[in-house]
């Protein structure tokens, strides 16, 4: 495949909010095993990681990321719970155009890394 189909192609990604790091809903798992566990398998084509997206600087986040991604089918927030996740992030992506009917949330909360990685996979 060429650079330019790459580019074009539908991607599906994976974004981890871990509530600043201290939550302990966290601390049973590797957030970072967590991601680097769906990249290795190739379930996903990016992969990011952000300590606080309901903060201002969350937005900010969204409006670097998203901007112009059509090519986004699917982009899976594992962090809180869903519900609270589509009225957090519902301005952001109204803001930058992305369809929030591609937006997946997963609650990971007091999981362990290997729990995560399966309630991620569930929804890819």
């Amino acid at each position: 495949m060429r650079r330019e189909e790459i580019l074009l192609a539908k991607k599906k990604g994976v974004v981890l909010c871990v509530c600043q790091g201290s939550c302990p809903s966290f601390h049973k798992m590797n957030v970072f095993e967590v991601l680097n566990a769906l990249r290795r398998e190739k379930l996903v084509d990016f992969v990011s990681l952000h300590p606080q997206l309901c903060a201002s600087d969350g937005d900010v986040f969204w409006g670097v990321l998203l901007k112009g991604m059509d090519e986004v089918e699917k982009l899976v927030v594992a962090g809180c719970a869903p519900e609270m996740q589509k009225k957090m992030f519902r301005d952001a992506f109204e803001t930058t155009g992305f369809d929030k009917e591609k937006h997946v949330g997963v609650d990971i909360r007091n999981m362990t890394t290997e729990e995560a990685v399966e309630a991620i996979k569930a929804v890819l």
